[in-house]
């Protein structure tokens, strides 16, 4: 099979469709970096199932997507299609019908990859297996890209071993031992999970045996509790029709009784009727009258009302008229003060405007003399300040060579002092250090603390020790005291609710004979099954149903041969004695069958186990557990508790002591511990301290060495300071000498101050002369604004205070004009009020007598009203009693229906067939409905007391048992597929070790003959480590360079380990060779005499075989080998091109040229 093309669409770079032509030979891929030649590659590698985004560069795989550039848009999807040649038929079964194979990988941004060949969708993993079995891949040695060299070189020979795994074309079979290895773990987990479900299942099993069977028996309680139930129901159905009939009786008898009243009732509401029509009319007239009456009242209290605001309103007024009087006054003084005012301000703007004359002439001749002799005082200052420069520059040197041998002085002074102490203590730490034992002493308190803290260490260690023990038997009998209280609850418990089941019921007046019995244990069954139900009767003559005491029969029958008196097992009153006489017991079920024939009349006989067989031939089996065998089994089980509580409390004693022992002696040893733990820790802080002591001294006596040659090279220093300092001393003393003093530059300074001192006072004096002036014309234009604003501001109060009287005098007369008005009022009101008590009087008389007329014929109805509710409360008495005898005869139709739906629903029947649905004779003698419901009542106990009952246990029984034969069946076919899978694992590792080392051989050979072609000379070979298991072990490479020892690859320089790497994968190659080969960039390391080698040796392995080679490459050499050449461009940025050029035909159109 043979690759034939290679199509890109979106892929990277590739925005537009480009095809690669894959032809045999050699053919090479160039161009500048970053435009694409990779891509081509990986667009490979991608097709043939890559899936890792990393192997391609990116972050995800949706980055192989074209991105988008700043002109072209991103593209959504990218397609990569590899067309492969099939003439010889080498592909899969499933694809090998077409003589031409195309794979096709798409990605759509956001929705992963989609994978076809030849238009059939395929998964990623066909595609792999696909490639893997023709020696090729994703990560096939044939695709050799940039760092896979330097992978190979740096690889662990484990990791290597991949190497040899290709070459003898086993990836696949490692990926089908993989699936196989997954299906056998799957197989043998699905196998457990199934022998988990069998165990349980079985488990269900034995329960739904036991379900089963207590459906049976819940089955014949059924019946028996259906024909009781349909006895009870035919005997509530009688009574209901019974009390339905008295019901109706009483019925027609209240519906009489209520006809009769009702007419009573209707003649009493007649009269009612009468009088209630006459009250309206007498109702209206008097509210007319009343309402009337109400009117002239409200009109009186408004004449009084209005007569007081009046009053007030002439009190308001004539306040109003004195505060405006006031108000007059006011504004009147507040125009004269403007006034007065205005006149003032008038007078002082002529005296102002007078001062203000000649004020300019004044002003600038105070400031021309203030600038002259301002002049003259800064001539005089600056010939001054030149003087005072000059003086104090000669003073500062003298000063500075002054004060500089003074300073020497003093440093030739404390120098000397210097080399004296520093000797003295030189010599002083120098004595100290020759006489100083102290560090001897602290190094013998560290040894003796070190001592001290190894025993206390000791001492510790006894004490966890004993501690320890002590916890673990405290543990110990903590546990058993724990065993010892669990026993002795769970006895409690038990007594407590075998007593609390046992009690007697405080109401109950008649405590059943079962509760007089001693039965010996294990003969409760016997009891049971022989008495039942009898044992719940008393022995106290007083009850309904009990035990009277006769006297012994005379001549009681014997029991049969073979059996035992009950009597002898079970101990009770007189009254029991008759009937326990009776009652034989015998071992086993097949004598009670052998004796039951020979039983005398009222004779029965029980076994152990609670079977019985009467003379008259009822039989009950073996199982049938009765309350009466229950009750007495608890009351044994209930006296043999109370027996061991007393020693299972002794031993819950003892063992409670032993533990409070053992936890004294954990305390006691707790302590101990604690205590050697707190001498152990004073003896490490013991040591410590001594160790701090010492190291302390022991730094204390390094500084003080250290100190000693400082003090030294101080002292040095020192003395060197002082010799140069005497030598300044003499310099500073001859600067001094040569110094002058400047005595007329000091005498023109004197006079020149005494200039300056007498300028500046007058230039001070004609300063404030002119700023004097200056102030007083400023005060006068500022004071001229101010008289401006005030002017304004009076001649406005002026104009306000004239305004407002104004206003006040006419506020003023329309008072007085309101006051007149209010006095004429009062006399008007006194004629109305007089008018209106004369209308009172009149209607007062009017409303009485419509109230009277009203009261008359309110008393009437009252007495109508009082004869009607008594005839409405006869009638509604009679009333109430036919409802209640409606209501009796509903409840009686109720209690029918209610019985009849019982009957429905309970029996599924009707209450006429009642007892020939339970197949009850018509001419049977029914017992009493209390009878009936006692033994009903006994039958749903004893149902109840069965428990939950799964009354399909029988039908779940059969279907479990078929689930169980199918996984049994299911477990074997298991069983078989994992025998399968096992023995297929084992061949494929068989066959793959097979293959490795026959791959191995042929790999190590090619090496061999590869090495010495490339270097030139040399040896090399291949060897596998540990090689127990060839499929785990490792691949080591061994080469010697020509004049070089043998030593392994990674000991060899980067040039030769390339040229290494690249012979093994040539070896690889060879031995398994490839339809292609991928080579990226291999020959960048190599020089120019390595990359010749390497490009004959691709051109022997062309000519050798049918594999086409695909080289990416930078060297002029390797293109020069080509036999033909794509170039990628990036003429647009971020979008790549290709262009072809076939060499030999270029070579053949040059020839023949």
């Amino acid at each position: 099979m043979h690759f034939q093309k290679l199509r890109l669409s979106g892929f990277k770079s590739f925005l537009d469709p480009v095809e690669v032509q894959i032809e045999d030979g050699m053919s090479g891929v160039v161009g500048p970096n970053g435009c694409g030649k990779s891509n081509v590659v990986e667009a490979l590698k991608w097709v043939m199932g890559e899936t890792s985004a990393k192997q391609m560069r990116g972050g995800e795989m949706d980055d192989v997507i074209f991105g988008g550039t700043a002109d072209r848009p991103a593209r959504n999807i990218a397609e990569v299609a590899l067309v492969l040649d099939n003439s010889d038929r080498d592909a899969p079964a499933q694809f090998n019908d077409e003589t031409e194979l195309e794979v096709i990988r798409r990605i759509e941004r956001g929705s992963g990859s989609s994978y076809k060949i030849n238009g059939r969708d395929v998964r990623a993993r066909d595609v792999q297996l696909l490639f893997a079995d023709l020696a090729t891949g994703a990560h096939s040695t044939a695709m050799v890209n940039q760092g896979r060299v330097g992978a190979l070189i740096g690889a662990k020979p484990t990791q290597r071993r991949g190497l040899l795994e290709e070459a003898a074309g086993i990836k696949g079979l490692h990926s089908r031992r993989h699936e196989a290895e997954l299906r056998l773990r799957a197989a043998e987990t699905n196998l457990e999970r199934l022998d988990d479900v069998i165990v349980a299942l079985e488990g269900q099993f034995q329960g739904l045996k036991r379900q089963a069977r207590q459906a049976a028996r819940y089955r014949r309680l059924g019946g028996h509790i259906r024909r009781h139930e349909a006895i009870q129901l035919h005997l509530r159905w009688q009574e209901a029709n019974a009390a339905l009939e008295s019901a109706r009786e009483d019925l027609n008898k209240a519906e009489a009784a209520v006809n009769v009243r009702t007419a009573h009732a209707g003649e009493a509401a007649r009269l009612q009727a009468e009088i209630a029509a006459k009250l309206p009319g007498l109702r209206q007239v008097e509210a007319e009258a009343a309402a009337e009456l109400q009117r002239l009242l409200v009109a009186q209290r408004e004449l009084e009302a209005e007569e007081g605001r009046i009053a007030h309103a002439i009190t308001d007024v004539d306040r109003r008229l004195d505060q405006i009087d006031i108000d007059i006054e006011r504004e009147n003084s507040l125009s004269a003060d403007a006034e007065a005012a205005i006149q003032r301000m008038d007078a002082e703007v002529t005296e102002i405007e007078a001062a203000r004359t000649g004020e300019a002439e004044i002003c600038e001749e105070a400031r021309s003399a203030m600038e002259a002799i301002a002049t003259t005082l800064q001539e005089r200052e600056a010939e001054l300040a030149e003087l005072t420069q000059t003086v104090a520059t000669a003073e500062a040197n003298k000063d500075a060579l002054l004060n500089r041998r003074d300073e020497l002085g003093l440093r030739y002074i404390n120098l000397t002092e210097q080399v004296t102490t520093l000797q003295r203590e030189r010599d002083e730490l120098i004595a100290e250090v020759g006489e100083d034992k102290a560090l001897e002493d602290t190094a013998k308190a560290v040894a003796e603390a070190e001592a001290a803290v190894a025993s206390a260490r000791r001492n510790s260690e006894e004490a966890e020790s004993k501690r320890g023990a002590a916890e673990q038997n405290e543990t110990e009998r903590r546990a058993r005291l724990q065993d010892a209280q669990s026993a002795r609850d769970r006895l409690r418990a038990e007594e407590s609710a075998l007593a609390d089941l046992l009690k007697e019921d405080d109401s109950d007046l008649f405590p059943p004979l079962i509760d007089a019995l001693d039965v010996a244990q294990g003969y409760e069954k016997a009891l049971g099954a022989a008495l039942d139900d009898d044992l719940t009767a008393p022995i106290d003559t007083a009850a309904p149903v009990h035990w009277d005491v006769l006297p012994p029969i005379a001549v009681p029958a014997p029991l049969p041969e073979g059996a035992k008196a009950l009597s002898e097992y079970v101990k009770g009153p007189p009254a029991f004695a008759r009937r326990l006489a009776a009652i034989g017991v015998i071992e086993t079920s097949e004598i009670g069958r052998d004796l039951q024939s020979s039983l005398r009349e009222g004779q029965r006989l029980v076994s152990r186990d609670g079977a019985l067989w009467r003379w008259d031939g009822f039989t009950v089996t073996t199982g049938a557990q009765t309350i009466a065998a229950t009750r007495l089994s608890q009351r044994n089980r209930l006296a043999e508790i109370r027996d061991q509580l007393a020693s299972v409390q002794k031993n819950f004693e003892t063992a409670r002591q032993g533990h409070a022992d053992l936890q004294d002696i954990a305390k006691e040893a707790t302590a101990q511990e604690r205590k050697a733990r707190s001498d152990l820790q004073g003896a490490y802080d013991a040591m410590s301290h001594a160790r701090t002591a010492h190291t302390k001294l022991t730094d204390e006596t390094a500084g003080v060495r250290s100190r000693i040659e400082s003090l030294a090279e101080s002292l040095k220093r020192v003395r060197a300071d002082l010799s140069e300092t005497q030598e300044q001393r003499v310099a500073i003393e001859t600067s001094v000498s040569q110094i002058t003093d400047p005595v007329e530059a000091r005498q023109r300074i004197g006079a020149l101050r005494e200039q300056i001192e007498t300028l500046r006072t007058d230039e001070s004096d004609r300063r404030r002369v002119h700023d004097r002036i200056t102030n007083e014309a400023e005060q006068r234009n500022v004071r001229l604004q101010i008289i401006t604003n005030e002017y304004t501001s009076w001649k406005m109060r002026v104009s306000g205070a004239r305004s407002q009287i104004e206003e006040l005098q006419a506020r003023r007369h329309a008072e007085t004009k309101q006051k007149e008005q209010l006095a004429a009022r009062p006399k008007e009101i006194e004629t109305q009020r007089t008018t209106l008590m004369d209308k009172i009087a009149g209607s007062e008389a009017k409303r009485n007598q419509a109230a009277d007329r009203l009261a008359e014929m309110e008393n009437g109805l009252s007495e109508a009203d009082a004869t009607l509710r008594r005839t409405e409360g006869a009638l509604g008495e009679s009333r109430e009693a036919r409802i209640r005898t409606e209501a009796h005869v509903e409840q009686a139709n109720s209690d029918c229906a209610v019985v009849a739906e019982r009957i429905a629903e309970r029996l599924e029947s009707q209450p006429e067939t009642i007892l020939r649905d339970a197949e009850i004779s018509p001419n049977e003698e029914l017992p009493s409905r209390d009878v009936v419901e006692v033994k009903l009542e006994r039958l749903i106990r004893e149902r109840d007391n069965m428990g939950p009952v799964n009354l399909r246990a029988e039908q779940e029984l059969a279907e479990m048992e078929e689930q169980i034969s199918s996984m049994q069946t299911e477990r074997d076919d298991l069983l078989a597929a994992i025998a399968r899978l096992r023995q297929g694992i084992s061949a494929l590792n068989k066959e793959g070790r097979e293959r490795l080392l026959a791959a191995f051989d042929k790999v190590n050979q090619h090496f061999e003959k590869l090495f010495v072609r490339l270097f030139g000379g040399g040896r090399a070979h291949l060897a596998l480590t540990d090689a127990e298991d060839p499929l785990e072990a490792g691949l080591e490479i061994m080469a010697s360079p020509p004049g070089k020892k043998l030593q392994i690859m990674s000991l060899l320089s980067g040039g030769e380990q390339a040229l290494t790497a690249l012979a093994l994968l040539f070896a690889v190659f060879l031995t398994n060779p490839a339809p292609i080969c991928v080579l990226d960039e291999v020959d960048a390391p190599l020089d120019d005499a390595n990359v010749e080698r390497f490009c004959n040796l691709l051109d022997e392995i062309t000519k050798a075989s049918k594999t086409r080679f695909l080289v990416v490459t930078h060297h002029r050499l390797t293109m020069a080998k080509m036999d033909r050449l794509f170039g990628v461009t990036m003429g647009e940025r971020g979008v790549s091109q290709l262009v072809s050029v076939d060499l030999q035909t270029a070579e053949e159109i040059r020839d023949s040229a």
